[in-house]
């Protein structure tokens, strides 16, 4: 049966998150009473996230894995599963249980409602360390200034889409922090929706506080580069 709802989670040594993680979403998608399928997009684990992902895919048959040969970061791992999934909605979340699959429903009624092509959550009460949030508010801004995307939290990785916007999307680093700008770009409307951020359980962040300034603002650069010499649908 082919799915109407396409969940991606790009995994990068989260064991631990991910059975908790699949049962909370597994749970809400069932409520919308539609097929639907989660990709786990293996981007070269080295802890238990493989086997953990195994035990998803044999409890929950909506579950598979997309396993990447090497690590190449989050950016290209969530293209590479935007790209093999097969629903007519996409959603996007990350896989370190920060995000709450409870906040889908009202990103997709702002999706199939009509009002929105990619409805983007924005964590209002992030449980994050008072740097990493200043840094990241340093970041948003930039990206506003150059892009006016209307997005204030363009890192959060709770959303929604229509399957049409994957069609405007190409791999590069920190992609997964530039979608809204990209649909943007593309003529599609894009908004947010205020959801939920829980303190990490397991694991370490993959984006230490080196990686929170100047990498964003060399990637905006660059973007906003490619943007002026691609032609828009």
């Amino acid at each position: 049966m082919t799915p109407h709802y396409s969940l991606v989670v790009p995994i990068y040594n989260e064991a631990g998150n991910i059975l908790p993680l699949t049962a909370d979403a597994v749970a809400v998608l069932e409520t919308r009473w539609r097929p639907f399928e989660i990709i786990f997009v293996n981007d070269g684990s080295t802890d238990e996230s493989a086997t953990e992902i195994a035990t998803a895919v044999q409890r929950w048959p909506q579950c598979t894995e997309l396993r990447l040969p090497r690590r190449g970061g989050q950016g290209p791992a969530l293209f590479a599963g935007l790209r093999a999934a097969r629903g007519e909605i996409l959603l996007t979340m990350d896989g370190d249980g920060q995000n709450d699959p409870r906040d889908f429903p009202a990103l997709l009624e702002l999706v199939e409602s009509g009002r929105l092509d990619v409805a983007c959550g924005w964590r209002v009460d992030r449980h994050d360390s008072w740097l990493r949030r200043e840094l990241s508010r340093f970041a948003n801004a930039i990206r506003q200034g150059i892009f006016d995307d209307g997005v204030n939290d363009s890192g959060c990785q709770l959303r929604a889409m229509r399957r049409e916007v994957r069609n405007v999307l190409f791999p590069m680093d920190m992609m997964q922090s530039f979608v809204p700008a990209i649909a943007v770009a593309a003529r599609f409307r894009v908004g947010e929706h205020p959801v939920m951020h829980h303190p990490r359980r397991h694991g370490r962040t993959k984006f230490p506080l080196t990686q929170l300034l100047w990498p964003p603002v060399v990637a905006t650069v660059r973007l906003r580069v490619r943007l002026w010499i691609r032609p828009r649908p």
